[in-house]
């Protein structure tokens, strides 16, 4: 049977797609080589300039796991340190399908039109088995990311809880350096640590979806408390009427919650990011916030507090590390492990065990 291909020209096709996947990956390397060939000063003076690729080399720098890249990520921090803090953080959090992604686009699209430069910091899920991860948020921004105020970086969540790292927060800084007005983090979305988020930024965002029962909207009952606006999405068509009974549902259930340490009281209104219904009632509402704190003292106070709470949060960070970086410690919990297991010792006993050698190598004991 005939199908219109000639042996001559499938072996053509074949070869002029592997012509242009040798070309994309010998791209990439040239790449990635010059990337880390850039000292933390040259990535410096190109984020200070509004270089988006120093800005991208400078985020993957302070990802990076490799111990060698640490001592240069801080060196590239403290030097982009007295640049930052001139932007507004505002943290995007809801359940997956609730249209974290649509939103954002349409939001980012008002705030450029007002003449903002935003930073999307977008974390993907990864999976669990592999460690993959899709990145596919500049997929589903494909508007938003080509529009020169707005950099998306979007990045793996990896095993981090709620998929906040310390990279984020130092990614943070990076973009302000850059001189990004609004940095935007989006969650996950899967109710894993949402209070990571809030320790990162200035406002927290719920997004939240109308007729949704309580098991799908499961992360809602522990982070409304936190939320400085909860919006209903997807509020157009037939949708319209569902959301604004489930607005009026949630306005009365924050009445419930002790008030916020800042005197600022939650709103709850309906948007959609298809229609552009409400869009720009989220700029207004995220600037009289700004307004609110800033004249009641609450903005710096819960900065420094963030601050505080990351000081500690890397502290357990480094000991750690400095923990399971112990080989010959680490030789130790396995034969520990392995006596707990087979009943001669509780977890609690395993672990005393543990700490005094710890202690013990450290000179405390």
């Amino acid at each position: 049977m005939n199908y219109g291909y000639s042996l001559n020209t499938i072996t053509f096709e074949m070869y002029s797609f592997y012509m242009k996947e040798k070309k994309i990956e010998n791209w990439i390397k040239k790449k990635r080589d010059r990337r880390l060939k850039m000292t933390p000063p040259e990535i410096y003076e190109g984020i200070i300039a509004g270089n988006l690729t120093a800005l991208s080399s400078g985020i993957t720098l302070v990802e990076s796991q490799h111990s060698d890249h640490r001592q240069l990520a801080n060196e590239l921090i403290k030097l982009c340190l007295p640049h930052s803090g001139n932007s507004i953080r505002v943290g995007i959090t809801g359940v997956p399908g609730v249209g974290k992604s649509t939103f954002i686009e349409a939001f980012g699209k008002e705030l450029s039109d007002h003449g903002e430069k935003i930073a999307v910091l977008a974390i993907d899920p990864s999976s669990g088995v592999s460690g993959g991860s899709i990145l596919g948020d500049k997929t589903r921004m494909n508007k938003l990311s080509v529009n020169k105020n707005v950099f998306i970086r979007p990045s793996a969540a990896g095993s981090t809880l709620g998929g906040v790292a310390r990279a984020t927060r130092e990614s943070i800084l990076l973009c302000e350096a850059a001189g990004f007005t609004y940095i935007l983090v989006e969650t996950v979305g899967v109710g894993q640590s949402e209070t990571m988020v809030k320790s990162m930024v200035d406002f927290f965002l719920l997004l939240m979806l109308s007729g949704a029962g309580d098991e799908l909207q499961g992360i809602k009952k522990g982070i409304m408390e936190m939320a400085d606006a909860l919006l209903i999405t997807k509020a157009d068509g037939d949708n319209i009427l569902k959301s604004k009974s489930a607005a009026r549902e949630y306005k009365n259930a924050l009445h419930l919650f002790p008030a916020n340490s800042n005197n600022w009281i939650p709103k709850v209104y309906t948007c959609s990011a298809m229609t552009g219904n409400n869009i720009d009632k989220t700029v207004n509402l995220i600037t009289s916030y700004k307004n609110h704190v800033t004249l009641n003292g609450s903005f710096n106070q819960n900065r420094h507090e963030q601050d505080k709470q990351w000081l500690n949060e890397t502290i357990k960070e480094l000991i750690l590390n400095d923990f399971y970086s112990d080989v010959e410690l680490q030789t130790e919990v396995s034969r520990i492990e392995q006596i707990v297991l087979e009943g001669k010792l509780t977890s609690f006993q395993g672990a005393e065990k543990i700490h005094r050698l710890y202690l013990n190598k450290n000179g405390k004991i």
